[in-house]
């Protein structure tokens, strides 16, 4: 089909909010199972990445009955701090009794809405339900009165170029028609052999148009899900694996033989309950390495599994989940084929293909610029966390991760090789890690994994290790024992080059996690002193905190060092240093032997630094205020606007960030360790995902800059 290029140039309307509109963005379908989720992450993504109050809100829903999951799914990347009911305008039948006053609610709503953000991505309805001879064109009205630009989201699945540019021509006349404006044009679910053909379908028209391959993770349902479309009952298993998505169907109604010829990676299984061959089969086949990790076994028929069948799967100690359901065979298969896949809140791994589909389809950075987003003076923690990972991408290191029996460990590492963030090496037995790995539905066929127990390269690590400590009187036969250590190895891999960098503490000490680096690695050569910084994520800014986990009580000459490391790791991350020497008294009003310390460790700051902006001793209040900083410290460079924060002592430093974390909500990353050779970095055993993630990351970029 050819098409004539169209040109369409529909000027935003003027919002009827007293205020200038936050900045907006609505994103709408001419249909349903556009994948609009994923599109609407991706942008909500980078919005946070870019201004600091971010809110999402939903025109059309229903209210009164169930959540609308993707306002929730949304609701949890928002940075604005609004509530579900906040975010949501009318309901269906509000709009179908009455469309004009509806549409006068939307408004006021979203204008609520707006009037607390400085940008707000708005997702159009879902075609649950007709409240217009076109919901696009509903969608498109609603858009023109918000003055909110659209990105229109197309389904490509099943559909060839021509007909994807068609379906985009009469969508582009009717979102005009109704006086709006398209941003943008996504081209969702494309066959992925077709990609470049659909873009080239869609070169002639006005706004710039992306395509987005077909992810069937994105669509696969998960086995809760499944469990819910039989209305079944989990009788064995891990509920946790229950997240899993199942990226295939099998009905088992052959002999067991056959059933394993047939099994792919993350299958759910059909089987008749009294079928004990077939689940005996699939249960081995499951704990048996070299076969695939099924995600689930749906038993069938309201039939029972004999008991010494059930003794023995329960003996295999498998947290395969294993489904009872009352349907027949064919109504099993049916419900779970029409069972449909979500993007919710709790859907990490689909969220995380999301946003990585995005990034690397669309550009972002340029659908915004075109809205004129401007950028923000302030730097919010979502804001940083989005910078690290870029700053990581952009030269990618290789960091080994020594705690691969610990499942938030498979998860972020899952989430960093998905995104592409670094490359990794896990410790740990190799088949166990795959094999939990598969359960959880993380692919890991990126990283490498070795065995400190069984490595070759044991021998050589423990002569390197015993000719270092040979002053201290270790063997080479004591050297073997020490190596197995999942410490002691990975920071021989550093040492060695082999990776770039180390992060563990999930499961160990501190101790245990710095021990091998101050052994192996050592200080850079100016630096005698190995300390640390947390980087505190506040609401409009990030400050660098030091040293808060590692020196218990520094001399003036370990506190000159631990400022200048801190000026160094801030600089690094972008953060300009103005170092504070922090102490009970400001200036010259106080004195006593503390006081007197923090006054040396200055001096000596100045003397190895000179150009380095450093005031103290000065309380922190003086340090962060600029009010209490004119009246205690006029002239000061540093008073009222430190970035660099150096606490007297691990006491004090330690205290105060966690009272900051928690009750300022600050976002406290770290602790970095700073002044070693080589990046080497400690976990808090809560350590969450994320915080995993926002570690590697920094522990990425030390090793671009060491």
């Amino acid at each position: 089909m050819s098409h004539v290029l169209k040109v369409r140039s529909c000027p935003r309307l003027t919002s009827v909010s007293s205020r200038d509109p936050a900045y907006a963005v609505y994103v709408a379908s001419p249909e349903g199972d556009t994948g609009k989720s994923t599109i609407a992450l991706g942008i909500l993504h980078r919005l946070t990445a870019t201004v600091a109050k971010v809110g999402v809100f939903r025109p059309i829903t229903r209210l009164g009955e169930d959540s609308d999951y993707i306002l929730e799914l949304l609701l949890g990347h928002t940075t604005a701090g609004l509530d579900y009911d906040d975010c949501v305008g009318v309901g269906y039948e509000q709009l179908h009794d009455d469309p004009d006053g509806a549409l006068a609610e939307i408004v006021d709503r979203y204008h609520q809405v707006a009037d607390q953000c400085d940008a707000v991505l708005i997702v159009g309805s879902d075609y649950t339900d007709v409240a217009a001879p076109s919901e696009l064109s509903t969608n498109a009205r609603i858009a023109a009165n918000l003055g909110a630009p659209v990105v229109l989201a197309v389904k490509a699945k099943d559909r060839s170029p021509a007909d994807v540019a068609h379906i985009v021509d009469i969508c582009l006349d009717e979102i005009a028609a109704q006086h709006a404006h398209t941003a943008a044009v996504v081209a969702n679910r494309c066959d992925p052999a077709q990609l470049t053909a659909v873009l080239d379908a869609l070169k002639g028209f006005d706004p710039k148009c992306y395509a987005l391959p077909e992810e069937p993770l994105l669509v696969a349902a998960s086995v809760a899900e499944l469990q819910e479309a039989v209305e079944g009952t989990l009788i064995s298993g891990d509920p946790a694996l229950l997240s899993r998505e199942a990226m295939d169907l099998m009905v088992a109604g052959m002999t067991a033989e056959r059933v394993l010829e047939r099994l792919s990676e993350g299958v759910a299984v059909i089987a008749a309950g009294d079928r004990s061959d077939v689940v005996l089969a699939l249960a081995s086949a499951h704990a048996a390495e070299g076969f695939p990790s099924l995600s689930c076994i749906i038993l069938n028929g309201g039939l029972e599994l004999h008991p010494s069948i059930a003794a023995l799967v329960s003996g295999l100690g498998l947290r395969l989940p294993i489904i009872a359901t009352r349907f027949r065979t064919f109504e099993t298969a049916s419900r779970v084929a029409s069972a449909r896949g979500r993007v919710t809140a709790t859907s990490i791994r689909k969220i995380d293909t999301a946003i990585a589909l995005m990034e690397a389809h669309v550009d972002i950075a340029d659908m915004l610029d075109q809205l004129a987003i401007p950028i923000p003076q302030v730097v919010t923690p979502q804001m940083f966390t989005y910078k690290l990972l870029e700053w990581a991408r952009s030269d990618r290191k290789h960091i080994v991760l020594p705690e691969g029996d610990d499942d938030r460990i498979l998860t972020a590492a899952g989430r960093l090789l998905h995104r592409g963030v670094a490359e990794l090496t896990i410790l740990g037995e190799e088949s166990q890690i795959r094999a939990r790995a598969a359960e959880l539905g993380i692919d890991l066929s990126d990283a490498a994994v070795l065995d400190p127990q069984t490595s070759d390269l044991c021998d050589k690590f423990a002569e390197q290790y015993a000719e270092m400590r040979k002053h201290k009187g270790v063997t080479v036969e004591q050297a073997r024992e020490i190596i197995h250590d999942v410490s002691y190895f990975g920071t021989m891999l550093v040492h060695n080059d082999m990776v770039d960098g180390m992060v563990s503490g999930a499961r160990h000490t501190t101790a245990h996690t710095v021990r091998p680096a101050f052994e192996i690695i050592r200080t850079l050569p100016d630096v005698s002193t190995v300390s640390s910084i947390f980087l505190m994520c506040l609401a409009d800014r990030v400050l660098a905190y030091g040293d808060c986990a590692i020196v218990p009580d520094p001399t003036a000459e370990q506190l000159a060092d631990i400022a200048i490391s801190s000026a160094r790791t801030a600089a690094s991350f972008d953060i300009e240093p103005r170092v504070a020497m922090l102490s009970y008294s400001t200036g010259t009003s106080g004195s006593g032997a503390d006081v007197e310390k923090v006054r040396e460790a200055t001096e000596l700051v100045i003397q190895r630094e000179p150009d380095l902006l450093v005031d103290g001793p000065i309380q922190y209040d003086a340090a962060v205020d600029a009010s209490v900083a004119k009246s205690k410290m006029p002239d000061s460079k540093v008073a009222g606007r430190a970035t660099v924060l150096i606490f007297p002592d691990l006491n004090t430093g330690n205290n105060t960030y966690k009272a900051v974390q928690r009750s300022a909500g600050a976002i406290a990353i770290g602790p970095v360790l700073q002044g070693l050779k080589k990046p080497v970095n400690d976990l808090s055993r809560g350590a969450l995902v994320e915080d995993i993630v926002n570690t590697v990351a920094i522990t990425a970029i030390q090793a671009q800059t060491l």
